[in-house]
């Protein structure tokens, strides 16, 4: 078995029950990675433990979890690893998998571990421009709003940050919200009011377009995100279109893992 065999990359992801979006997005990266590393082997594991359980149930598909996927490359040899997450930011769902997999420090040579998509200021402003040109097409009257997820993990500030980047570097109508914690929703109402524009166009900043994008973004619940913007007087159009499907994204993980090979 030569060194490169003995090498593998693993690619974590969170993970999701909506195949449609998982082939676009998950798999997209997946492949990229095994196109840019074709001599080394590539694992997958997903660290959410509900959706794994779902899939299985339903699809009768197992994926592995980080311990599982660890477990499985000691025993196919292999001596050095690189944890590749596909994870938006540096919180507590990377923690967990960085604590998870450095348990097995000893089986291992090495155990290296790639960034998640934004973590220094040129993946900031790698993802902000890859944004603005793909919604370059917007008018002035028309704002764009990304629904990232949110954390009460002090990353989370990142959010407020970048959605402030957008503004410097000159796109005045593009706004970040989360989900779960601050900028939300009710802080987007207002921010988006003071630019007053005539039409609001939804995405998600996420890797995947699955629960949050189909329900909290898109549902037809009175307090989704679609609903909300309505109920304000704006035309709403949302793109369920995850950031994995983006070629330039993907292309950053790629780069992430060169990065950690050095």
């Amino acid at each position: 078995m030569n060194s490169n065999e003995r090498t593998a990359i693993l690619i974590v992801s969170f993970g999701t029950t909506y195949n449609d979006t998982r082939m676009v997005t998950i798999d997209a990266i997946e492949k990229e990675v095994r196109n840019a590393y074709p001599d080394y082997q590539v694992y997958r594991a997903w660290t959410s433990k509900i959706i794994r359980d779902k899939v299985f149930q339903r699809d009768g598909v197992k994926i592995m979890s980080v311990t599982e996927a660890m477990e499985t490359m000691i025993k196919d040899g292999i001596m050095d690893v690189i944890i590749q997450p596909t994870h938006v930011i540096n919180g507590i769902e990377n923690d967990s998998m960085k604590e998870e997999a450095s348990v097995f420090q000893k089986e291992f040579h090495s155990i290296k571990f790639g960034n998640p998509l934004l973590t220094d200021e040129m993946d900031h402003d790698t993802v902000i421009q890859i944004i603005a040109e793909e919604f370059q097409y917007l008018k002035q009257d028309e704002v764009l709003v990304l629904m990232g997820h949110g954390t009460p993990h002090y990353v989370n500030s990142i959010y407020a940050a970048l959605d402030y980047k957008f503004k410097d570097k000159g796109h005045s109508n593009i706004f970040i919200g989360t989900v779960e914690a601050y900028p939300s929703i009710e802080t987007l109402l207002n921010k988006v009011a003071d630019y007053s524009p005539k039409k609001v166009i939804l995405t998600p900043f996420m890797i995947v377009a699955g629960d949050h994008a189909n329900e909290d973004m898109s549902g037809q619940e009175e307090d989704s995100w679609y609903n909300q913007f309505k109920n304000a007087g704006y035309e709403v159009n949302c793109i369920l279109k995850g950031l994995g499907e983006y070629p330039a994204i993907r292309q950053l993980f790629v780069q992430h893992i060169a990065d950690v090979m050095g």
